[in-house]
């Protein structure tokens, strides 16, 4: 469906032309784009036609997959109305702002809580859906710049005058507080344990809309705000770090953006940092390893003499993911071994972040496996991955899941291929046990792999466990 416009929508046209998209080339992408969220697409050339000679406006996500397509092509965000198509929803815009002045930073992150919970309730997936494709790592350089200029406001006392509620303003005080940070302890246990598409922990983004939003627009004291900017970036990270999980990329990125802003208002440079951090392993993931590299790179920068040794551990742990992926061998041995040289350093009386808890040298062993895996390096791969395995337990069930199909190719890529599906059988397992599209986008490439061995009963065993697996939505 589409509605029509007034005349010629002349600014999607030259876009298209300097972004040197044909009009087949941009219904591909955003049919593409479409079937990456479970919508089906049948846009060609001709609907490319309309909607630039005649000024058609599809209907429903179509506007921001197309402006995601063409995003991807630019290497930048492309907002709607460069291609004039601004009138079609104004929701693309929500989450990614950085504000300077933090009572607009209040209502950028509040803003953002409310529409996520809109969608759900619509039960069509709301603006996730309708952002399909839409992330961009270009859109974590201007909040990662402004945070490494001015890590903390100067002040975030919010008056009474300045609540802008209708109604008795609400006092903020510390037992408040302590609820939100009660909330994201529980969270990230769940998480760890099953996943972010667990129903538990997807009760985060309405934790956010019921009780962060309302305390935010509040009024409270410089010290109370600090630790209600502090609490409300936990729960603001984490709700990213599940959409990441669950494979809701773009969504992720806003909340990450989000938090980052609220660490910056709690003049908390860890948690900054660690936001930063779940950024860079975001970008990394999604093939952006010099990006990533910039982002572990900021969080370190601002930290240097502030954060525990174990914080600027996995703050280095974090850089080597990158340097891997960006094929870098030398820099991420380098970053390795300043990781295992700080964690070494760490002391049991040391005052870590509580939300630092998960991080121990399993988890460092783990990632070191993953580090070698993407630079093709199998027996360093075998020799990390017998430490991260070394000690499995139910309080981290995706990360063992993660560390089983590592594990898997590690074997494969050492020519043991009864290992390598013993593995995998263990992986399915585990994976059938959680909610996690990340998860099972390791097992998948794993079968991936697997392929060339395709008529091996093993792996046709092995395929035939991982089936339910691969079948249920992520």
């Amino acid at each position: 469906m589409s509605r029509e416009q007034r005349g010629p929508n002349e600014k999607l046209g030259a876009v298209l032309a300097l972004a040197g998209i044909s009009n087949a080339g941009l219904a591909r992408r955003v049919n593409d784009l479409g079937a990456q969220r479970g919508l089906t697409l049948r846009y060609d050339k001709t609907s490319v036609a309309r909607w630039v000679s005649k000024g058609m406006v599809p209907q429903g996500a179509a506007p921001h997959l197309i402006a995601a397509a063409i995003g991807q092509k630019l290497g930048r965000p492309v907002p709607l109305h460069e291609i004039g198509l601004a009138d079609a929803d104004p929701a693309p815009e929500v989450g990614l702002a950085f504000p300077r002045d933090v009572n607009q930073a209040v209502r950028s992150a509040t803003e953002l809580y409310r529409l996520d919970l809109a969608g759900r309730r619509a039960g069509t997936g709301g603006i996730w859906q309708s952002l399909a494709g839409s992330f961009a790592v270009s859109a974590y350089a201007t909040p990662a710049s402004r945070w490494l200029i001015t890590p903390a406001d100067s002040s975030v006392a919010r008056d009474v005058h300045l609540v802008e509620e209708s109604g008795a303003p609400l006092k903020v005080g510390h037992s408040d507080v302590q609820k939100l940070r009660e909330a994201a302890e529980d969270a990230r246990r769940w998480d760890s344990k099953y996943g972010g598409g667990d129903w538990r922990s997807s009760m985060v983004p309405e934790c956010l809309r019921v009780e962060a939003a309302p305390l935010l627009l509040g009024s409270y004291s410089d010290e109370v705000g600090r630790a209600l900017f502090g609490a409300s970036a936990e729960l603001t990270r984490l709700a990213g770090w599940m959409a990441f999980d669950t494979g809701q990329q773009e969504a992720a990125q806003r909340y990450y953006i989000q938090a980052l802003r609220l660490a910056r208002a709690a003049a908390d440079v860890p948690l900054g940092g660690y936001v930063l951090a779940s950024m860079s392993l975001q970008a990394t993931y999604r093939g952006f390893g010099d990006e990533g590299v910039d982002l572990a790179q900021a969080a370190l920068e601002r930290n240097r003499g502030l954060a525990t040794a174990r914080t600027m551990s996995f703050f280095r742990l974090v850089e080597a993911r990158a340097h891997a992926r960006a094929g870098d061998a030398q820099a991420a041995g380098a970053a390795l071994k300043a990781a295992e040289g700080w964690l070494e350093r760490s002391r049991e009386g040391d005052h870590d972040p509580s939300w630092l808890g998960f991080y121990s040298y399993d988890r460092f062993a783990a990632d070191a496996a993953e580090c070698y895996r993407d630079l093709k390096a199998p027996r360093q791969v075998r020799r990390f991955t017998e430490q991260a395995l070394s000690k499995p337990t139910e309080e981290f069930v995706r990360s063992h899941g993660l560390r089983l199909v590592v594990s898997a190719v590690a074997e494969l890529e050492s020519g043991n291929l009864d290992a390598a599906c013993a593995q995998g059988v263990r992986a399915v397992e585990v994976a059938g046990r959680i909610s996690s599209a990340r998860t099972t986008e390791y097992v998948k490439d794993l079968l991936h792999r697997l392929e060339p061995y395709g008529d091996e009963p093993r792996v046709v065993e092995l395929r035939e466990r991982a089936r339910p697996l691969l079948m249920t939505p992520a």
